[in-house]
């Protein structure tokens, strides 16, 4: 008996994924909870596990295949001793039809009654394939490669492919988007002509959209299409934070040792899950029901990644201690950027943080990352002059701007948070209690 291997919902929220590559091969046996492929999601690569015992028979979807569907079959397993011996039941994902039976022979001319012998009828025209197993009439073409095409805007008309008969596979667009890309027959050619908005562009290199470049894209547009935001922001002193921050890590072991390395964002964090419990109101959602209060007060942070980026999330940070905070941050953004985050160590949420201090800009506005009511905002910290007693006086300043959801925060609801933080931070014993 064969079976169906499925292409698995890794997550809530995931609809098609990348098969990364196989760590099994076809006839190898497999054991329930064995693992058998890797799966790029929009935010993690993960492991697969087979739910069955059995034999892996044919895999229908290839090392690499972008934009496979969820429940959508990538291998056959079949019992144990039974490999090789069904035919399989569904068509590869490139779209490569089985075979068909043989035609019939032509018949051989016969009399027509006059002693005239009538010429058999010209076999028929062989019909072009396309990638989805249909008679197009035009041209041959996998799936996957004409969603390329059609993201890179390149016309195929002409194109000759090297998939067999001439199809056009995977290999091709990525050849033809490259500057000087070859055809098939292994000459030099200019890529086909851009269509829409690639015709008006200078002459460039196309970098194809990963899952999770297609994802930040789809989520950012609908927080600014959907979502009010209005903007508050303070300059906020950090020299008595450091000076704790400098005195806390003098005081620890080395990190090898049991010890930590406290840095600002670690004590940051703490001081937005203190002010949320201050104001908790802030730790909110908007819903078509009603305000979403959450019980929990869950820091995302965000966390540049090679594709774009990702929000490890510290969970209960008002409950933990400033070591517990930065040895989690460390160990979270490690694996994110490895790509390695398990799908709830990234996924809810009540309340985020982008920190770019750390690329000198001195102020930024960051987009909500809904369905949270707020992210914060930090800038670079840098020495500045400020007034003191009616006295000019030397300050590190950084310039934090809360984003908040209309719908979900008024005005003054805002303003009261950014208070309360910029209190903490500037008074930062309380991190301490």
């Amino acid at each position: 008996m064969t079976t169906h291997i499925l292409m698995p919902a890794l997550s809530p929220t995931m609809t098609e994924g990348t098969l990364t590559r196989w760590l099994k091969k076809e006839g190898d046996a497999i054991r329930s909870g064995d693992v058998i492929a890797e799966i790029e999601t929009d935010k993690a690569t993960m492991e697969v596990e087979a739910n069955d015992d059995g034999v892996l028979g044919k895999i229908l979807v290839a090392d690499g295949t972008q934009g496979v569907k969820v429940n959508e079959p990538i291998a056959e397993l079949q019992d144990s001793g039974a490999a090789g011996t069904e035919e399989p039941e569904a068509p590869t994902h490139d779209g490569t039809a089985a075979p068909a039976d043989a035609p019939a022979p032509a018949q051989a001319p016969h009399d027509n009654g006059n002693n005239q012998r009538a010429e058999a009828p010209p076999p028929p025209a062989p019909a072009v394939i396309d990638g989805d197993g249909q008679e197009s009439g035009r041209i041959a073409v996998s799936p996957l490669a004409r969603r390329m095409a059609k993201q890179a805007g390149i016309d195929l008309s002409g194109m000759k492919g090297s998939g067999p008969g001439g199809r056009i596979v995977k290999d091709d667009i990525e050849a033809a988007t490259r500057p000087g890309g070859a055809t098939s027959d292994g000459k030099d050619t200019p890529p086909p002509a851009p269509k829409s908005a690639l015709a008006v562009l200078a002459p460039h290199s196309l970098v194809p959209h990963t899952p999770m470049r297609r994802t930040i894209a789809e989520r950012l547009t609908a927080a600014k299409r959907t979502v009010p935001h209005f903007y508050v922001s303070a300059d906020v002193e950090l020299d008595a934070l450091l000076t704790l921050r400098a005195d806390l890590n003098a005081r620890s072991p080395a990190e090898g040792a049991g010890g930590f390395k406290l840095s600002v964002n670690d004590m940051l964090i703490k001081a937005a899950a203190l002010a949320l419990r201050r104001v908790p109101a802030v730790n909110a959602a908007w819903t078509d029901e009603g305000i979403a209060r959450f019980e929990d007060i869950d820091i995302s942070v965000a966390v540049s990644v090679p594709d774009g980026l990702i929000t490890p999330i510290i969970r209960r940070a008002d409950q933990k201690g400033l070591a517990a905070i930065s040895g989690e941050m460390k160990e979270l953004a490690s694996r994110a950027r490895a790509g390695k985050l398990r799908p709830e160590e990234f996924q809810g949420g009540g309340f985020s943080i982008s920190n770019m201090g750390m690329y000198g800009v001195t102020e930024f506005a960051a987009i909500i990352n809904p369905p949270q009511a707020a992210i914060l905002a930090i800038a670079a910290a840098v020495q500045r002059p400020v007034v003191r007693d009616g006295a000019l006086a030397i300050a590190t300043v950084c310039t934090c701007t809360l984003s908040v959801d209309h719908r979900a925060v008024d005005g003054a609801l805002g303003a009261e948070w950014l208070a309360a933080f910029r209190a903490i931070v500037e008074d930062p014993l309380s991190l301490m209690l």
